[in-house]
């Protein structure tokens, strides 16, 4: 079929516009965290810092009801006091961290609140792995934390499901470290997130991890199949002499 030069040139430049519009949409950077945190002018050691969390909604038919946070080492449940949040929303401290929770905000809407830190730790920056909770049961996880250096690079940030991460200026030269508190001298020997168990293993795991195949049982087990091996051997020898007549 014939086609005229101008419609050739009509049809290159239609697949060209094609082809640059799905290169487009492949290229489209992933969606930053849903989960932020921040304290202006934040350094490592400071006391009595306010975060700020937001958590984005990703829905638009389910309101959240509840962010668990696993709080990164050096901060203890202890060190956290609630400070605001979402109408009617309560704050309960847990093992390894905490959690904010109550009636569902919104559908579409995000959650924001504030915490208190008695001391922020003496490090480069802090990964608060949240879990974000909606009505309904859905649960976002929050919790990658970002590789070294990868903020370096351009085009690292805000893939996955990356755990809100607050930068720490250097600490001040006069600041020193606040003694834990009494009620805390005793956690604070094992940092919070150092367990297994507050990373989401089952006590089950753990016995399975611990069982080095040593069980009492396997000796009874291995005697009873030799006696019955023994007797089984005597009763064929004593039929086959039957047999022979002997």
């Amino acid at each position: 079929m014939y086609r005229s030069p101008r419609a050739r040139t009509a049809r290159r430049f239609a697949v060209i516009a094609t082809a640059i519009a799905a290169a487009s949409v492949v290229a489209v950077p992933p969606a930053a965290a849903h989960v932020e945190v921040e304290a202006k002018g934040a350094r490592a050691l400071d006391q009595n810092v306010t975060l700020s969390f937001n958590a984005e909604s990703e829905s638009a038919d389910a309101g959240i009801t509840k962010l668990e946070v696993i709080l990164p080492q050096g901060l203890s449940p202890r060190d956290i006091t609630y400070k605001d949040g979402p109408r009617n929303w309560k704050f309960v401290r847990s093992e390894r961290g905490y959690a904010v929770s109550g009636p569902a905000v919104p559908a579409g809407k995000d959650a924001a609140y504030s915490v208190t830190v008695r001391q922020l730790p003496d490090v480069e920056s802090l990964a608060f792995k949240t879990l974000q909770s909606y009505e309904g049961g859905r649960t976002d996880r929050w919790i990658e934390l970002e590789k070294p250096g990868e903020h370096d690079h351009a085009d690292a940030g805000g893939h996955g499901n990356q755990a809100p991460t607050l930068e720490l200026k250097p600490a001040a030269a006069d600041a020193t470290p606040l003694s834990p508190s009494p009620s805390e001298s005793k956690t604070s020997a094992a940092p919070s997130g150092s367990s297994t168990t507050a990373e989401g293993s089952t006590g089950a795991e753990q016995a399975e991890e611990k069982d080095d195949g040593s069980s009492p049982a396997i000796p009874l087990i291995l005697a009873a199949a030799g006696i019955v091996v023994v007797v089984g051997s005597g009763l064929w020898w004593r039929k086959r002499r039957t047999a022979s007549g002997g």
